[in-house]
């Protein structure tokens, strides 16, 4: 994801939180389901809506959407003009991000967050939040890109668990902006100044997207059943009119989930267990059976399966996600991210962090599911991200335009100056070992996909790309995913991936 480049000339416009003046639990409001916007259409005539649903209080996670608004600012030229608020208190929350209407503008400019940890009571310093966040998208033209409920947004930020918090969103001056960008014109001496206008941004600044929202995530605990009475059903998915009862519509929704992968593992288990290289290669015949080749049953090139947590085991409530899987023709590449959430958990919180950013994908980007295949913590551990089957060939939302015959794995926290650890190297070696192996992919070929597009995208829609078959996410997009301390590194998961393969 790029970085923000903080402009230190130029006047800036700034935008912070409007909190409203009552006590937390009334005056956070929880996201609604997409079914839901159909009843406030009239409301989104008049203007940008502020959402509202039922507090979530005794569902495993919730969302409080909160609207961002313009502050009135003394201006000084030449100098940022920084202001906020004063701190306000909200609902426990763990996750941050800033939400806005239009997922095809991006918010050229700095969002930065204080939080109050609820354990200490003590605020934290200025955080800044990674605000480009397009990249990570849906291919252009399928069902999920025109789905009409996607939101443009920044990265998901992990601040643990909270109760207080303070924003502020700082345009960018246009003569900051990345190479990426058209430069601004430069105006004259003899030329008018514009107008201020706090909601289109001032002179030398880019103006701030429409319908900007803070959104407070609190994973909750482990979902024990995928209910989610709180909202309503999502269109053409979970709660589909077929008359079935929500506990019906649950059951089937967790069944399906651990289906996909009921070869690997009997259903339901929070697990898929290691195997030895040999049970591997048998475990592969059944899998593929016809499908291999002479050479491949001769020598099938497949790492040993990683033990991987399941949907189940890191506690994802399946009622958020649509219902259906969507998949692709095979796997032929795996694209390496970071989450951008920072690099301050512990590896007991990730299953947390994970329902965290499985939410916020979800009910506040507008997603169908968990946009990567696998993440990956610090201390190793492999997880199952978007439904469908960890064997099979998911499409997920991970690398806009090549999402297609790939798999995204992400690396949970932030690598731009933090160093992956070996385990998380071992990690992605042994999964992409496995998972290429499946197709009979060799990790440390080339191999070409076909550019779906899209904004920003460094390949035109429909151009072959050569392309390392484990490459990182900047290989396909003006990104600084997966950050450069793990990119330097994918040369070496390579090399212990073929050697996983027996290569």
């Amino acid at each position: 994801m790029r970085g923000f480049l903080a402009s230190s000339i130029g006047v800036t416009c700034a935008a912070v939180l409007v909190l409203p003046l009552t006590p937390p639990a009334v005056a956070a409001t929880a996201t609604p389901a997409r079914g839901a916007e159909a009843a406030t259409s009239a409301e989104a005539a008049a203007g940008p809506a502020v959402r509202h649903e039922t507090p979530e209080p005794s569902l495993p996670g919730s969302t409080q959407s909160l609207p961002l608004a313009p502050l009135t600012h003394d201006r000084v030229q030449g100098a940022p003009t920084e202001q906020g608020l004063p701190r306000r208190d909200v609902r426990h929350f763990s996750l941050v991000g800033v939400v806005w209407d239009d997922p095809h503008t991006e918010l050229h400019g700095r969002v930065q967050v204080r939080t109050r940890a609820v354990d200490s009571g003590s605020w934290s310093g200025w955080q800044d939040v990674e605000t480009h966040n397009a990249e990570h998208a849906a291919d252009p033209g399928t069902a999920e890109d025109t789905s009409g409920r996607l939101r443009g947004s920044t990265a998901p930020l992990w601040v643990g668990e909270s109760n207080g918090v303070e924003v502020r969103v700082t345009a960018e001056g246009d003569d900051r902006r990345s190479e990426a960008h058209a430069p601004a014109p430069v105006r004259g001496a003899a030329d008018p100044a514009p107008k201020s206008d706090p909601t289109a941004g001032t002179e030398g600044t880019s103006p701030l997207p429409d319908g900007l929202r803070l959104e407070l995530v609190d994973p909750g605990e482990p979902a024990q059943t995928p209910s989610d009475p709180g909202g309503a059903p999502r269109p053409g998915s979970l709660g589909a009119e077929t008359g079935e009862t929500a506990e019906v519509l649950a059951a089937s929704a967790l069944d399906a989930a651990a289906s996909a992968n009921v070869e690997l593992a009997p259903l339901g288990a929070a697990e898929i267990p290691a195997l030895t290289r040999a049970e591997t290669e048998r475990e592969l015949v059944d899998l593929r059976g016809g499908e291999l080749t002479q050479e491949q049953r001769a020598r099938p090139h497949i790492g040993p399966r990683p033990r991987i947590v399941t949907r189940r085991g890191w506690g994802a409530n399946e009622w958020v996600r649509e219902r259906r899987f969507a998949y692709t023709k095979r796997v032929k590449a795996a694209f390496v991210h970071h989450t951008a959430t920072g690099a301050k958990y512990w590896c007991s919180q990730a299953p947390s962090l994970i329902r965290g950013i499985y939410r916020y994908h979800v009910k506040s980007m507008g997603w169908r599911d968990l946009g990567y295949n696998f993440l990956v913590d610090k201390c190793g551990n492999i997880y199952e991200g978007r439904a469908g089957g960890v064997a099979k060939p998911v499409l997920g939302a991970h690398t806009l335009g090549f999402n297609s015959n790939s798999m995204g794995i992400a690396v949970i926290g932030s690598y731009g100056s933090s160093k992956p650890t070996r385990a998380t190297l071992r990690a992605i070696a042994r999964l992409t070992a496995w998972k290429l192996g499946l197709s009979g992919v060799n990790p440390r070929g080339k191999t070409y996909l076909r550019s779906g597009g899209g904004f920003g995208n460094l390949h035109r829609k429909g151009k072959n790309v050569r392309l390392n078959v484990i490459s990182g996410h900047r290989d396909s997009y003006s990104t600084e995913c997966p950050g450069w301390q793990l990119y330097r590194k994918l040369g070496t998961a390579r090399s212990a991936a073929a050697r996983y393969q027996g290569r």
